[in-house]
């Protein structure tokens, strides 16, 4: 009896001793996440983004710099197409950059606090700290959080957040939607804590000739932090028509005095007087991107050449349950004027959402600039019909 009592002592006291060493709970963990936040300086991060939203999963290289107190810079690199861009935020205002058309957009705006993104390491920690129904797992390397999504649309619901053990950097985020299907996977090949960059790794005229220059180098700290832009290991250059202009979402300033006023097709007044339109016909490169998606209750009402000063733009026009336009053109030497606007997540690009009434989403993509124009259409709604498009070639 006396034996079988000490045997029973001994097994309650190594439990105790890996139960103070071993696992973590979940509320241990959380409050270690608040303390990395709190104490983060800066990051450096690189994975693949996966969005499996059309009939085939499309893949982006991602690439995410970070330096207190508000210095962001994200590179998306469509490794199929061999497209970047690039959202950078610096001392003047938050960029939206396509260094090989030599364009960029700016905003006055406090983005990235107002919208969350999946490949932020803020973002997702602010996800597992303030949802008090999340669920933990204690897995080999990682711990597994299942929370809440936060990312402004209802299409996204849930999410599944891997932290390494060693130091709670970001290992890998599944999205899914209410049916539980994986909208969006992130899966970080690297990701570092206290990473340096150079004086010019954030500054936006130094983004924009990196690529052309073929300079890896931009922004690397003194101990060679990684900090190789996407966009200098391809081939492209910029339009050779191409002014470089900025074009100022918030204020409507554009670098070209030419455009400012000249109208937008996609958002002419039925009472006004129309561009010149033609039925639709192929144009030396130029094709016609039609969405897959189209919302319930809509079709396609009819596609027109637009006829702009020897320029060809195309015009999609749909009706039914919402009402909207689709513009599509190759810009050669014009700013792009926008009204004041603010910066949309489409996913495998940032787009531009201006106007109250009558709202217009704009984006670039692939040497292509899109505007989807509606006084009905919902936001969600021309986000999931832009990304729809992503994945078409012109026709």
């Amino acid at each position: 009896m006396r034996r079988i009592s000490w045997m029973l002592a001994m097994v309650l006291v190594l439990s105790a001793l890996l139960a103070a060493c071993g696992k973590k709970d979940a509320a241990a963990v959380v409050k270690d996440l608040n303390e990395v936040v709190g104490e983060m300086e800066s990051y450096q991060g690189a994975g693949v983004m996966t969005l499996h939203t059309g009939d085939t999963p499309q893949q982006y290289k991602v690439e995410v710099w970070h330096q207190k107190p508000s210095y962001y810079r994200i590179a998306l690199t469509n490794a199929k197409k061999d497209v970047t861009q690039i959202v950078l935020r610096n001392d003047e205002g938050v960029f939206v950059l396509t260094p090989s058309q030599n364009k960029s957009f700016r905003f006055q705006s406090n983005w990235p606090d107002n919208q969350g993104q999946v490949y932020l390491y803020e973002t997702l920690i602010r996800s597992i700290t303030g949802d008090s129904t999340r669920q933990f797992v204690d897995e080999k390397d990682s711990y597994v959080f299942d929370v809440a999504a936060n990312y402004n649309t209802h299409a996204l619901v849930r999410q599944k957040i891997w932290l390494n053990k060693a130091d709670y950097a970001p290992k890998q985020v599944e999205v899914s939607d209410s049916n539980a299907n994986v909208v969006v996977d992130v899966k970080f090949d690297n990701f570092k804590f206290g990473a340096e960059f150079g004086k010019d790794a954030f500054d936006m005229q130094r983004n924009m000739t990196a690529a052309t220059e073929g300079n890896g180098n931009i922004g690397a700290g003194s101990e060679g932090t990684p900090a190789t832009d996407p966009q200098s290991s391809t081939e492209q250059q910029p339009a050779s028509d191409s002014s470089g202009e900025v074009s100022d979402g918030q204020t409507g300033i554009s670098g070209s005095d030419e455009q400012e006023g000249a109208q937008d097709p996609a958002s002419t007044d039925q009472g006004a007087e129309e561009p010149t339109m033609t039925a639709p016909e192929e144009s030396e490169g130029f094709g016609v991107v039609e969405p897959t998606y189209v919302p319930e209750g809509v079709k396609l009402k009819d596609d027109q050449i637009v006829e702009e000063s020897g320029n060809y733009s195309v015009l999609l026009r749909y009706e039914g349950m919402y009402n909207y336009t689709i513009f599509e053109a190759r810009p050669q030497d014009r700013a792009v004027s926008l009204a004041p606007s603010r910066v949309v997540d489409l996913g495998f690009t940032w787009g531009m959402m201006s106007g109250d009434a009558l709202q217009t989403l704009t984006w670039m993509y692939d040497g292509i600039e899109y505007r989807i124009t509606s006084a009905d259409l919902p936001e969600n709604e021309m986000k999931q019909i832009a990304l729809s498009m992503q994945e078409q070639s012109g026709k």
